[in-house]
Parts: structure tokens; C-alpha cells; sequence
């Protein structure tokens, strides 16, 4: 990190952009200046998110549909997306990675910072064919796209191999990715965070009031550092939360799960805790009591929340 490089006036100028919905409108990019400055601080956090997602998918034995030979960034900003996909499953001369903005100048930031770090990547930076086949890479898209630009996204991504999406952890953004999840489902199978490929429990009536949403870890050297705390002070972001919605899709049969879901984080009581879980049965609230599961529950109290559960164990 090198923070004499970072512009603080042009992080404040993007971070109202970002929260008055009117990063949409036009190319919010001015200089390279602005990519560097957003590539180190509001870029790493979302890198951290990319992290946790693919984190997560190999944990469960994913890995990239190996017949594809193209990795698409679609929206691709600074480049975050790609150089976590990198770093996680490695390049290949043979896969091209296609890195698309509206700006010309952020692909070329990509771009550049791409091959900083992986020299033999195969790069190409013009706008992706109407049906996009390969790997789908698509970050932070659904607060900035009209709908009609977003049916025009849907439509040619319907063609990917595999689909990575990764979004705030926002009511608004989690409830735009359900609902991208419903159109494209048909198609695709439903790899994470779901458990199953049934309509989404959080679409009835009683779960209205509630998201799909998750939590990242910033690095511990974070909260140990001046200039995140000057970044967090400037930019009003909370350096101890770090939530995102995601969906992961995928057109090879994925193997049945019994697994339950945990949504967001625990209500922790003095006796016993409630868990938002999700599975093919729906969304509902799973207890856990301190006396009949001790261990799970100094777990929770210490924040260590398991990303899945069975029904098993009285939970």
C-alpha cells in the first residue's frame, strides 16, 4: 500500500457518487489517479469479498469449468475481480481473460495492474459478444445499471459456463441478486450461497423484511493502521464490517446438499441463539441452546459463524 499516492478529495468525490445512486449515470473515472486511489482502499475491500467467495468454493471442491476458455470481467473497475480469480485458481496461456468497463480508461488500469502481477496473462480489452461464453466475473453492477441495461446483461450471460457475482451486502442489492437468481436459475445450477435450486425462501411473505447476506473479514493489520482509520473517517465506512450478497452459478449438475444456510449473523442471548438458515424448505429461525450444544454456542459468542449446519444435533 502506498498511501502517499491516495487521493483523498477523489475518494470522498466517488464515495457520493456511490451512495446518492448517481454513479450510473456516467463514467465516474477522471484520471488513473482515481483508480489508484480507489484500487487501494474501497478496492481491497471488495477484493476481501472476492476473497471470501472463492475461499468458500474451494472449500467445497469448486474450481472454474475447465472446458472455458475465456474469463470475462464484466464491469471490471480497477480490476479486483480478476486478480482475486487469479490468485485463487491460477492462469492459463490458454485462457483469455476479457476485461470490459465502459471506461477505457479503467480497462487499461486493469489491465496494467493484471499484468503486474501475472505477467503471462493473455488480456483483452474490448466489449464482451452478445452471448458471453466461459467464466462470468461480475462485481458491484446492480446500483449503477438501468433495467434495461440489465436485461441486456442477463440475456448474453445466459450463455456463460459459470457465473461469480459478488454485491453489497445491501436489502436493495441482496433483493436485485435474488431476483437475478430467479431469472436465471432455469439455466444454471445454483452452487452458493444456496443450498438448493427451489425459488428463494426469502421471496414469501413473512421473510420480506429479510436479505441474503454474508460477512467478509478485513485483515487484522487493518485496524492497526492510521490510514484505514483516516480512510474510514473520510469515507464514513465501518473497517469492522465487511457484508456482501453473491450468487455462484454454474451449468454442470452440482451434487444434492443437505445443508442449511446461516443468513447474515446469530441474535446471541444469554441462554440460547437464533440462527437465520436457509435450505430448500425455506427461510426460517434454527435455535441453539448453551445447555444442549455448549461448544457451538461459545462458538457463536466468539463470532465464529459456520457458514452451513445440519439439522442434526438439535438445532
Amino acid at each position: 500500500m502506498d498511501w502517499e499516492r491516495v487521493d483523498w478529495k477523489a475518494l470522498e468525490r466517488l464515495r457520493a457518487a456511490f451512495l446518492d445512486g448517481t454513479a450510473g449515470a456516467q463514467d465516474y473515472w477522471r484520471t488513473e489517479s482515481d483508480l489508484e486511489s480507489y484500487d487501494q482502499t474501497f478496492g481491497q475491500r471488495i477484493r476481501w469479498k472476492w476473497d471470501y467467495v472463492f475461499n468458500e468454493l474451494k472449500q467445497r471442491g469448486w474450481s472454474p469449468p475447465p472446458a472455458a476458455r475465456e474469463v470475462i470481467d464484466w464491469g471490471c473497475g480497477s480490476g479486483i475481480a480478476t486478480r482475486s480469480f487469479l490468485e485463487h485458481f491460477g492462469s492459463s496461456s490458454s485462457v483469455t481473460f476479457h476485461l470490459w468497463d465502459r471506461s477505457p480508461l479503467a480497462m487499461q488500469y486493469a489491465a496494467q495492474k493484471a499484468r503486474e502481477d501475472f505477467p503471462d496473462i493473455n488480456v483483452w480489452l474490448e466489449k464482451p459478444p452478445e452471448r458471453m461464453s466461459g467464466t462470468l466475473l461480475i462485481s458491484h453492477v446492480l446500483t449503477e445499471l438501468p433495467d434495461l441495461q440489465l436485461d441486456d446483461l442477463l440475456g448474453s450471460a445466459a450463455n456463460a459456463s459459470a457465473i461469480i457475482w459478488v454485491e453489497p451486502g445491501t436489502y436493495d442489492a441482496s433483493r436485485k441478486l435474488i431476483a437475478v437468481r430467479e431469472r436465471l436459475r432455469s439455466a444454471f445450477q445454483v452452487v452458493s450461497p444456496c443450498t438448493h435450486q427451489a425459488i428463494c425462501g426469502m421471496l414469501t411473505l413473512e421473510n420480506q423484511r429479510h436479505w441474503c447476506h454474508h460477512f467478509a473479514s478485513s485483515p487484522p493489520e487493518v485496524f492497526m493502521d492510521g490510514n484505514w482509520a483516516r480512510f474510514a473517517k473520510i469515507t464514513g465506512v465501518d473497517l469492522r464490517s465487511l457484508p456482501l450478497s453473491y450468487l455462484v452459478l454454474d451449468k454442470r449438475p452440482a451434487p444434492p446438499r443437505n445443508e442449511v444456510r446461516v443468513i447474515g449473523r446469530p441474535r446471541v442471548y444469554k441462554a440460547h441463539a437464533l440462527l437465520l438458515g436457509c435450505d430448500a424448505s425455506g427461510v426460517r429461525d434454527y435455535r441453539q441452546t448453551k445447555r444442549e450444544q455448549p461448544e457451538e454456542f461459545r462458538r457463536l459468542k466468539k463470532g465464529r459463524i459456520p457458514p452451513y449446519f445440519t439439522t442434526s444435533g438439535g438445532t
